[in-house]
């Protein structure tokens, strides 16, 4: 049984996604080549920074356009959403096939649909969720890198396209390095996802009343307002899990920018130019684009890069990177979603010496 129409969503989103910058063949292979290299040598650089090591050899990234960037999604929203479809199939009172097979097809679309917005925007990911390789044997995770989109923001920036291929390589190697380099953190984010989706209410009535929360936060967002349909659509024991997804996910995005901004100037000369000019663009975009990223929590992403990232200035500035990286022992020792608020808090908590005034 479906929850979603996997092949629909990615034919809607493939058939859906607007063609990236134009490029002639060569320019394209030179962008393709350079950014396998630079994501080489930014690892190297994270991993000296950071102090964060691993025995998982460095890898180059994969380079995608923007219709691949959909599929490789599906491909990954498939193995995070299994335990839901098995508890589906396996309910003692399935839905009828009809609205089963009806139900599939609509959420495919609106998934195609919203992957075709996200596939013009996304520079790259640290892909965590892969299905098995023909052996059975699970991949580790893939750093993905969109090249259009990357030549795309580069020319409406109007930087140096080497200096800024190399900033994005820093920040997205420094997720391959966390969760590589930290072996519990990728089982416990799919522990915590899992849990988020198996607490979901499947019950008719409960569905319901969520679509109708959810069109009346469609309604409130197109006049201005603040919600956004993850909030409206969870029950409240998954609110108490994605607050803990959420603390977690403002560190390691948070992580990815403090190190992004501190390793560029000996690396990217432009960094500070580049860091101005991405800021702006990201408040920037036309009223329907606000509100589309509004609805889909993409804003919300946004605060989590400057909420994180100044929790852990704060935490290196007061212990240096050793005493941050006390954050990977375990899950005991990641922030709350209150220490992300207030570090001090984290490094009474875990260091266990009074921080410093700032």
């Amino acid at each position: 049984m479906q929850v979603i129409d996997w092949d629909l969503a990615v034919s809607t989103g493939t058939r859906l996604v607007r063609p990236g910058p134009q490029v002639s063949r060569e320019e394209a292979r030179q962008a393709v080549a350079e950014l396998r290299t630079l994501s080489r040598e930014a690892e190297g650089h994270v991993r000296e920074f950071t102090r964060i090591h691993t025995e998982t050899a460095p890898q180059p990234a994969t380079i995608v356009d923007r219709p691949g960037w959909i599929k490789a999604n599906v491909e990954g929203f498939r193995v995070v959403l299994e335990p839901l479809t098995q508890r589906v199939s396996s309910a003692a009172n399935p839905p009828p096939a009809i609205i089963t097979a009806v139900g599939s097809r609509i959420t495919g679309v609106e998934v195609g649909a919203v992957l075709a917005f996200l596939a013009t925007r996304v520079l790259g990911q640290y892909e965590l969720f892969l299905p098995p390789d023909p052996t059975g044997v699970e991949p580790a995770g893939r750093l993905t890198l969109v090249a259009p989109n990357i030549v795309n923001a580069e020319r409406e920036l109007n930087v140096n396209p080497h200096d800024f291929r190399l900033w994005v390589c820093l920040h997205e190697e420094t997720h391959r390095v966390q969760f590589t380099g930290v072996s519990w953190l990728r089982e416990y984010v799919r522990s915590q996802m899992t849990e988020f989706l198996l607490a979901s209410d499947l019950d008719l009535q409960t569905l319901v009343d969520r679509l109708r929360g959810a069109a009346d936060t469609v309604a409130d967002v197109v006049r201005g307002g603040e919600g956004n349909l993850i909030d409206v659509i969870q029950s409240p024991q998954q609110k108490e899990i994605l607050d803990r997804l959420t603390a977690v996910m403002t560190l390691v995005e948070g992580h990815g920018d403090f190190v992004m901004d501190a390793v560029g100037p000996s690396v990217v000369p432009t960094v500070a130019q580049i860091r101005a000019k991405f800021a702006q663009r990201r408040e920037g975009g036309s009223k329907l684009d606000r509100t589309i990223r509004r609805l889909l929590g993409i804003d919300l992403k946004m605060k989590q890069y400057a909420e994180g990232s100044a929790f852990v200035r704060r935490v290196v500035d007061q212990a240096g990177m050793d005493g941050f990286n006390r954050v990977w022992t375990s899950p005991n020792t990641l922030p709350t979603p209150a220490e992300i608020s207030d570090p001090d808090a984290w490094i009474r908590r875990v260091i266990g010496t009074p921080a410093l005034p700032s």
